[in-house]
């Protein structure tokens, strides 16, 4: 009996390993900025992207926050006085901060897909809790706007479209792949995250000096001694003391929220312009709440001349889509990928509804560019990626003049 069972060992053995290495470990631990290396671009599996169809409504199998802990790539809790000081003015009441992030997890983990997406270290999907706690601040006269702070300028630099009728500034997706395709080319440019935060809060001018006079920052202290604002070395305390947060929420005596993927927020593709009462009256929700997600839209429309999708709730994406009214004429409302990034392949037309009627009606169109308009943001109007808008047009650079006429769409 011994001898069968010592014998049967080896196959069980190779059976164990083979399923051991079927499972996909958890990701490790970036290499904290103390050896400063390039970011490698990584794109994400199209299946893992929450597409209507193809999202369950039941709890997510893979925890969010163990995600985002292996995404980090900066200093832990105890890297500088600090950090730990930040943490606990942040969780000082453990249920008033447990409801706060509650409240945002959602938008928390859209933005952590889009930083995935332009491998961003994980603390800067942390980043809006910092700036504004996730919350949609609306832009008035020169000030920042939305849960990044963006300046008008700033937004205007980013290809965010801000005027009386909308503020990119304010809408998720367009303001989330703005700023981590920014953050992601201060990282290729100065190899430090630490620096990049430095950049997006001082600009990336006032960088550039610093490291001319005083050259890049040691590996120690963690939080550089350049002779800045206090206001930027803050900036990156506060970021390092949430990421803390994540990282050990017991030691703060508190529990980070579940987010079940009913809750999660997906990309809904408009057929049309519509007021936003009907718009929340199709997806099942109050127009207070269809607002908060889509704070971008200034006025009462959804003026898809602006952006052609909205920003809702797995739970309410399916309902808007089955109440729209034309479904029986061939106009479809897509759910499109949390990523829209003119410089990436189109995320409709690499999806599994490329295509889909809504996709073919954008052929033989013409858009005349209006004064301040950049191909990345005509892109997103009609869904297509600025790969195919220079092919259709033989442009050569993202460089337009307003009264340029376009075709948009293949003519044959």
């Amino acid at each position: 009996m011994k001898m069968r069972h010592l014998q049967a060992l080896p196959l069980a053995l190779s059976i164990l390993l083979a399923a051991c290495a079927g499972v996909p470990s958890q990701a490790p631990h970036r290499q904290v900025t103390v050896t400063p290396t390039a970011a490698t671009a990584t794109t994400i599996d199209s299946a893992a992207v929450p597409v209507l169809d193809k999202v369950a409504v039941t709890p997510a199998t893979v925890d969010m926050w163990d995600q985002l802990r292996g995404s980090f790539a900066m200093a832990d809790c105890d890297a500088d006085p600090g950090i730990l000081t930040w943490a606990r003015r942040y969780t000082h009441n453990p249920q008033q901060f447990e409801n706060q992030l509650h409240e945002v997890l959602p938008q928390l983990a859209y933005v952590q897909q889009v930083a995935a997406r332009y491998d961003v270290a994980g603390e800067f999907v942390l980043l809006p809790w910092v700036e504004s706690h996730f919350r949609p601040v609306p832009g008035r006269r020169s000030l920042p706007a939305g849960m990044w702070q963006i300046m008008p300028v700033t937004a205007g630099s980013m290809g965010l479209r801000v005027d009386g009728h909308y503020d990119g500034r304010l809408d998720v997706p367009a303001a989330a792949n703005a700023v981590m395709k920014l953050l992601e080319q201060y990282h290729n440019q100065f190899h430090d995250w630490r620096v990049a935060d430095y950049a997006y809060n001082a600009g990336e001018s006032a960088v550039r000096k610093l490291i001319q006079q005083h050259g890049m920052p040691a590996n120690k202290p963690v939080i550089p001694s350049w002779p800045v604002r206090k206001v930027t070395r803050e900036h990156l305390t506060k970021l390092l003391a949430i990421a803390c947060v994540v990282r050990e929420p017991e030691r703060f005596n508190v529990s980070l929220p579940t987010l079940l993927s009913e809750q999660r927020l997906v990309q809904v593709a408009l057929p049309r312009s519509m007021p936003i009462a009907q718009a929340a009256d199709h997806a099942g929700m109050s127009v207070d709440a269809l607002k908060d997600l889509n704070a971008a839209f200034r006025s009462n429309t959804v003026d898809t001349a602006a952006a052609s999708y909205l920003l809702l709730p797995v739970s309410h994406a399916q309902q808007f889509r089955d109440a729209l009214p034309d479904q029986t004429s061939g106009t479809t409302a897509k759910v499109a990928p949390p990523f829209v990034d003119g410089s990436a392949s189109d995320p409709v037309a690499s999806s599994t509804t490329a295509s889909s009627p809504a996709v073919a009606s954008t052929r033989r169109k013409t858009h005349t560019v209006q004064d301040g308009e950049s191909l990345w943001q005509i892109a997103r109007r009609y869904a297509v990626s600025t790969a195919e808008l220079q092919r259709w047009n033989h442009l050569h650079g993202n460089v337009l003049k307003p009264g340029q006429l376009l075709q948009v769409g293949s003519t044959h």
